[in-house]
Formats: structure tokens, C-alpha cells, sequence
């Protein structure tokens, strides 16, 4: 029997809909989570219980770890430059497919979804040379949402309301890693970059596979790591991988400044939290609409012609259908 598609309030759709910005996290084979910004341009349909994103081939990497394991999640955290001014914060939780080559009427047809978002989209003989990988090679994450998690602020604080399936226990501490825990980048620059961002959200694997993304504050920093405020009951006890991601955006996104971390998280018992940075990568765009235009079109240029040198593409394809056939399938 087919599940009955998860349902949310009217409230809570209006912030799906209305959010520029979303944090996306998704979760790595060593049990970590990465989290990083995503423009969802008011994608999903409520009736059927889904949501989504689009994203670019040349992020290929990212697109291999969500077909090897497709537990996914939405944190709808930030109302400036939207369509909402609700404060509550929104996680959404589900499975993901990926559409690695979408149909031209698909794509024609989210064209003016993001306009809404993101302005008119520019066109001419320069601009049509320039934008076309970014405009019309789009790949389309979509999510079937198992669970919708709400609290009454930004913040998270209190006792959320759930829609879908029920919250699930606190996951286990993990096994540290080989290399250890402590700190592998500078810590006093990871708190520096962190602190400049508007927005600083924390994620990790939840007992039940879905990563749990929630709001933290940076407190201050010493040779351990960074230290991590949140609402009561958000960070679980004990040691274990996690992903962070800062950043600070503009209307439209034409300006845009974001850092993303993994690294250990530990929580003691009273619930003051180090964060040991491991890895970290970032970038800044000026609130400049036509210089982020032309940079988005030649990164994504440089990105599609480098994932169809390296057959990215037949990669992922080829990862799809394992996932897909029946256990103890064999190719011809």
C-alpha cells in the first residue's frame, strides 16, 4: 500500500514557498552530514507531499552521495528578501530522486518560477552564449517529504510541531575518526569567517538516517574548536560528525557570502558544545547583479563541460539504476 503523502499547515507552506534561501544537508558514508545553501525558487506541491531543488551537473560530487543515500533535508531558516515573514523555523525531512536530465518543458516551465525569485532572467546574443549551461542544464532534486518539523521561532526553541513521521531518538555517539577530533584547519580564522554570517546552522545523522539541521550561535573560540551555542534539546549528547554552514545573502542572491565546515561536534552533558573544524571551503559575491551573473555562467560553463569530460554524467546515471534494481540484481 502506498503511503498517503505527508501534509503541513498552511503556515508552515507559505515559509516553503516563500523562503530565497534554504540550507540543504545531506549525509556522507562515514555517517557525517554536509550542509550548504540552496535556491528552491518555491519548489514542491504540497498536495503531493514534495519538495525540491535544482542544482548543476558539475556538482557531481553532491549528487553521488544523495543517490547512494537519498535521506535528505530542508532547513527553511532565513525569511529576509522572501515571501514570508512568519518566525518559525521549518525542517523538512525526506527521499530524494534525482531528474539528471530533465525534459526542455521542464525546465522552460521553472524558468519563470525563478524569475519570481531571482528577477528577469537575462537574454541576448552575449547573455544567451554566456548563461546557457546555467539556465537550461539544470538537474532537479526532488523529495518526497517523510516528515515536517516546526518550532514557533527562528531559533528553534521549544517543542516543535511534527508533521509525517514521528521524531525519532536522539542518535548515538559516534566512533572518532582515525585522524582524531581535534581541530585540522585554523580555528581562530573558521570563527572569524563564521562570525560575519548572518546565519549559522549546524547539521548531523539522526538515529533514523535523515539529517537534523538546526540553528546555532557562535559563543567564542579557543585551540579545541568553536564554541557552539543552540535551543535546549537540538544538539545530542556525545561526540560525532557534523557539518556547519555560515552565510549572508542579498535580495535576489546577487550578493552572497557563505562557509562550509565538516568536522567533530561534542556535546558535554550540560550541553555546552566544541566543534573541531576538519574540512572548510567558501566563497564571497558582491551585491552586483550582472557581475554574478557572469560568474554563475562561467562557473557553471567550465562545470558541465568538466563532469562531460569525466563522464559524470554515465557515472551517475549508472549509480541510479544500482539503486534501483531489486536486491541481488545483476546488470546484463
Amino acid at each position: 500500500m502506498t503511503a498517503l503523502p505527508v501534509r503541513w499547515s498552511d503556515e508552515v507552506d507559505e515559509i516553503m514557498q516563500g523562503d530565497l534561501v534554504v540550507a540543504a544537508a545531506y549525509v556522507t558514508p562515514a555517517g557525517g552530514a554536509v550542509v550548504t545553501g540552496v535556491v528552491t525558487c518555491g519548489a514542491g506541491d504540497r498536495e503531493q507531499g514534495t519538495t525540491g531543488f535544482t542544482t548543476s551537473l558539475g556538482l557531481s560530487r553532491k549528487l553521488e552521495h544523495l543517490i547512494r543515500d537519498p535521506h535528505v533535508s530542508l532547513a527553511y531558516h532565513a525569511r529576509e528578501h522572501g515571501r514570508s515573514t512568519s518566525p518559525r523555523f521549518v525542517l523538512a525531512q525526506g527521499a530524494a530522486s534525482i531528474d539528471l536530465q530533465p525534459s526542455r518543458e521542464r525546465v522552460e516551465a521553472f524558468l519563470p518560477c525563478a524569475e519570481r525569485y531571482l528577477g528577469p532572467a537575462r537574454r541576448g546574443w552575449l547573455w544567451d552564449r554566456v548563461l546557457r549551461e546555467y539556465y537550461w542544464e539544470r538537474v532537479f532534486v526532488d523529495i518526497d517529504v517523510r516528515r515536517v518539523i516546526s518550532w514557533k521561532d527562528l531559533a528553534a526553541a521549544g517543542t516543535p510541531d511534527v508533521s509525517g513521521a514521528a521524531l525519532p531518538a536522539p542518535p548515538d555517539p559516534q566512533r572518532p575518526p582515525t585522524g582524531g577530533t581535534g581541530p585540522r584547519v585554523d580555528v581562530a580564522k573558521a570563527a572569524s569567517a563564521s562570525a560575519k554570517m548572518r546565519h549559522l546552522l549546524l547539521a548531523y545523522r539522526s538515529s533514523d538516517g535523515f539529517p537534523a539541521v538546526v540553528p546555532v550561535e557562535l559563543e567564542g573560540h579557543d585551540a579545541s574548536g568553536l564554541r557552539l551555542t543552540a535551543a535546549p534539546g537540538l544538539l545530542p549528547a556525545g561526540g560525532r560528525r557534523a557539518g556547519i554552514l555560515a552565510h549572508s545573502f542579498h535580495p535576489q542572491v546577487a550578493g552572497l557570502a557563505t562557509r562550509t565546515f565538516t568536522g567533530w561536534l561534542d556535546v558535554a552533558d550540560d550541553g555546552s558544545a566544541v566543534y573541531a573544524p576538519h574540512t572548510s571551503k567558501g566563497y564571497a559575491a558582491p551585491p552586483m547583479k550582472t557581475m554574478v551573473l557572469l560568474f554563475n555562467g562561467l562557473y557553471a560553463k567550465w562545470g558541465f563541460r568538466q563532469a562531460m569530460r569525466h563522464g559524470a554524467l554515465e557515472r551517475l546515471r549508472q549509480l541510479d539504476l544500482e539503486r534501483a534494481a531489486p536486491a541481488g540484481a545483476t546488470g546484463a
